[in-house]
Formats: structure tokens, sequence, C-alpha cells
């Protein structure tokens, strides 16, 4: 039995979300327990070189609402990064979880050959749809949801390998 583009993408970037924000409540659960301000907790990396919380929220969400929408042929919905509370980025995410639901299997199977153009700082990355999603989407989106349940992780959130993956 073979699996589809749909079924490869759009719940594992949907359950890839959810728990983000699942950790994300953690998160904000452990600061305020801390007294430790929101707008700290957005501003935290884990190193001076890497993206603070809140881009790596934002980057994970433009993952997921971009890949959905460049496999199924469409423009992006685009988002403002302009989120300067969790709250912010709990809407972003639910914003971004709906976005992506709103994509039938009829839209995204079928998208393994479909051309996509990325237009980066670097010029222009071509990919045919498979190889887009399996070598560029999947892997950003996990590196940046990973990043941002580290750096909660490091900042003493009381959160561990089952929230980040979640329930089966």
């Amino acid at each position: 039995m073979s699996i589809s583009m749909y079924q490869v993408a759009v719940p594992v970037f949907v359950r890839a979300l959810s728990n983000l924000h699942h950790v994300l409540k953690l998160g904000e659960a452990h600061a305020k327990e801390k007294s430790v301000e929101g707008s700290v907790l957005l501003h935290t990396r884990l190193i001076p070189d890497m993206l603070p919380l809140v881009k790596q929220v934002q980057i994970a969400t433009d993952m997921a609402k971009n890949g959905a929408a460049r496999l199924a042929g469409v423009d992006p919905l685009k988002f403002e990064d302009n989120e300067t509370s969790l709250d912010e980025l709990y809407n972003r995410i639910e914003r971004a979880i709906d976005y992506i639901k709103s994509f039938k299997p009829e839209q995204i199977d079928g998208s393994e050959t479909r051309a996509i153009t990325l237009k980066t700082r670097n010029g222009e990355t071509h990919f045919e749809g498979q190889a887009y999603l399996l070598h560029y989407v999947m892997p950003n989106l996990f590196f940046h949801c990973t990043t941002a349940y580290n750096i909660l992780r490091e900042s003493g959130a009381n959160i561990g390998k089952q929230d980040f993956i979640g329930k089966a």
C-alpha cells in the first residue's frame, strides 16, 4: 500500500504544530511560576547566534503552511512576523493549523513532481514536490520545532519527549 503526499504532509504538519502549541503552553506555565515575563521567554535563545523562541515558532509555522500551499500549487497565505506575546504566537499556530487543514487531499496528492521554486537570499532553489516535502520542509519544520522545545527545556520548563511527540 502506498502513502499519499497529503498523508505525509498535512497530518504531520498539524501534529507538529499542535505539539509545538502544547510545549509553548507548558513553557509559559513554567515562566509564570518563576515570575518570568512572557516577553523575556519570547526572546530567549539557546546561544547568542541562534534565533530566539519567537522566530523559531514563526519559521516552524511558515514551513508547514507554506509547504502545504506550495504542494497544492497555490500561493501561501502570508503571515506578518510581528508577534510580541505568547498569546499572539498561539494565535499564529492556530491560524496556520486551520489553513493547513483547509487543503483537500486532491489538491496535494499527485504533487510529487510539481515544480517548486523558492526565492531565498542566495537566489532561487528548484525542487520537485516530493524532494521539497521530504528534504526541505520536513527537516526545517522539525529543526525549528525542536529548537523551540530546546529553548523551553533549557529555560527550565518541565517538558519531555512525550510532550514533543504527542499522543499517538
